[in-house]
């Protein structure tokens, strides 16, 4: 491999995974021996620690969470909300409207007193 940024930028999961892209054809089947097969178990052995290491701590990092990262609008007295309940369909999920808000100690309302409609 080479210094070029060029090289890092081509590179896939596959190339970690087999040595080459994921689309490559397979490489031709070789009749194993006795001591060759412990150096493939421990190669699938690596390959594998990889992949599972590659998913939990990489691809996961990938995905956005969007929910903690934005501010979203305050809650304000009159605001109308919807109840979600357990067990019930949306569709029959009820009305209520903000009567009381309670603030924490960062002044952002995350508990409230909700009437009914």
């Amino acid at each position: 491999m080479s210094s070029s940024p060029h090289d890092f930028l081509s590179l896939t999961p596959g190339h970690f995974l087999i040595g080459r892209p994921l689309t490559s054809l397979p490489s031709p089947l070789q009749e194993v021996r006795s001591p060759s097969s412990n150096r493939y178990e421990r190669l699938e052995q690596i390959r594998l620690h990889f992949w599972n290491r590659w998913q939990k701590e990489y691809v996961s990092e990938l995905q956005q969470r969007c929910k903690w990262r934005r501010n979203h609008a305050s809650l304000k007295i009159g605001d109308l909300v919807l109840l979600q309940e357990d067990n019930v369909a949306p569709l029959h999920w009820r009305l209520g409207r903000i009567v009381r808000l309670f603030p924490g100690a960062d002044g952002t309302s995350r508990v409230a007193d909700i009437e009914t409609i």
